[in-house]
């Protein structure tokens, strides 16, 4: 994932919140921190996913956030191939078996137009499960980063991953409130959308 100036993020100070918001926002608020050099390390996370963004932090206020904005009809980082890139189709390679291709060619509409129903279907009935893993996946790298040395941190993982939350609240209790309520967030926000 590229960030852009809109992607929300979140930054820490030490472990201390310093700034969430969109990206552009949150990277004038580390350069400020960084400005001010309290010796602790400053680190920035994409919220959707719980990675380390990495900011060049060069210049004016106004040339860092022109940096986190996609140029205008720039082309895409992959080359073109077959497909249809306008719509958003690109050829891939899928390796499957004599008897899958045979049972794709018999498919209404052929091999990509069933192989596209599956894929939905399967996003459609396995979209929960999916988000709560991601979201438990995008917390795990945040304590990764910054709790790994922190008491409790094995059993607190062991948790996030049980979908525990309460267990996991238990365990990161003497956590720093700021470290822990963003894990929480990141973690549990697919709990909390479908409950």
């Amino acid at each position: 994932m590229t960030a852009t100036a809109a992607t929300p993020c979140t930054a820490f100070e030490g472990q201390t919140l310093l700034r969430s918001g969109p990206l552009a926002e949150v990277a004038l608020a580390v350069k400020a921190a960084v400005e001010r050099n309290t010796g602790d390390p400053v680190l920035v996370f994409a919220d959707t996913t719980g990675r380390v963004v990495d900011l060049d932090l060069r210049g004016s206020d106004a040339e860092i956030v022109a940096r986190l904005a996609p140029e205008e009809g720039a082309e895409p980082a992959e080359p073109r191939g077959r497909g249809r890139p306008k719509l958003g189709v690109v050829g891939r390679e899928v390796t499957l078996l004599p008897r899958h291709w045979e049972w794709l060619a018999a498919q209404p509409g052929g091999a990509s137009v069933a192989l596209r129903r599956l894929v939905d279907e399967a996003r459609r009935a396995g979209g929960a499960v999916q988000r709560r893993r991601a979201a438990r996946e995008a917390g795990y790298r945040v304590m990764s980063a910054m709790a790994g040395n922190l008491a409790g941190f094995e059993e607190a993982s062991r948790a996030l991953f049980a979908g525990d939350r309460a267990r996991f609240e238990q365990e990161t209790a003497a956590w720093p409130a700021d470290l822990r309520g963003y894990v929480i967030r990141l973690a549990f926000v697919a709990d909390d959308l479908e409950g």
